[in-house]
């Protein structure tokens, strides 16, 4: 029998996360922050080492307050799946079993079939330092890995539920991968503004001997202009340009023991 912790599982909602014996509150805690990045909410113990509640399962859920108050407690494998129409085993080491295996993102689109068409779905997690065993996995309908290097296979196990959530979030977005915010792209630099930063780039290099031979000049211009045409620079980023420019200039100044101000003739 449960021990309920907070309200029953809510119709409608993502699978349930079944940690199997879980060793460590800070483990717990880290895989409730986990579920609420990704907005699962039902989080299921079966036999905890350490008991629940947990305080430094708390702390460790970085004011995921919400997934910790609706913790819910099972002796056995069986009775924390017992109202579910379909669970997955996390696994990875090869079973001698004849399940389907999944990668995450195919069993993630399974899973949101499944809970639009109303069926309870879940997923088991196993020990910390062994996993599943073959009678728990046994218990469940399909098994889902991870494409891992396999020669190095282990996944703690919050690092194991992140990655099952963040397979779930992506196949409700039907393929929009997009980032949750943007950055704010400042406007482009006027024309105007470009043809002020040509004229005194060109002024400084004209100063500093750049365009030689003569001949080369229309080329070496040209080029210039190109490049800072492609840039499509913004405004902050053309006034930006030209404060460099006009530090070099100031600098050259100084060095060749003439008024600082006379290097900025003509900029503007």
């Amino acid at each position: 029998m449960s021990e309920a912790l907070g309200e029953e599982r809510a119709p409608g909602a993502g699978p349930a996360i079944v940690l199997v014996e879980p060793q460590l509150g800070e483990n717990i805690g880290m895989v409730a922050r986990a579920m609420a990045n990704f907005s699962l909410t039902d989080l299921r113990l079966v036999k905890p080492r350490d008991g629940w509640p947990s305080e430094k399962a708390r702390a460790a859920a970085s004011r995921a307050d919400h997934v910790i108050d609706a913790v819910r407690l099972f002796d056995t494998v069986e009775a924390a799946t017992a109202d579910l129409n379909f669970v997955l085993a996390t696994t990875a080491r090869p079973r001698d079993s004849f399940k389907p295996v999944r990668g995450p993102e195919e069993a993630s689109l399974d899973l949101r079939r499944r809970v639009a068409e109303g069926q309870g779905t879940g997923i088991l997690f196993g020990r910390e330092r062994w996993g599943l065993n073959n009678h728990e996995v046994g218990l469940a309908d399909e098994i889902v890995t991870f494409p891992v290097d396999p020669n190095f296979a282990s996944l703690n196990i919050a690092q194991a539920v992140l990655l099952m959530s963040y397979a779930w979030q992506v196949a409700g977005k039907d393929g929009d991968l997009s980032p949750r915010f943007s950055a704010k792209a400042p406007p482009s630099a006027a024309k105007e503004d470009l043809f002020r930063l040509f004229d005194h780039l060109e002024a400084s290099l004209e100063r500093a001997g750049y365009f030689f031979p003569e001949p080369k000049r229309e080329v070496l211009t040209q080029n210039l202009r190109t490049m800072l045409t492609k840039a499509n620079f913004s405004e902050p980023e053309v006034r930006t340009l030209r404060g460099v420019i006009k530090a070099f200039d100031h600098e050259a100044g100084r060095l060749a023991g003439g008024s600082p101000n006379a290097a900025r003739d003509g900029e503007e």
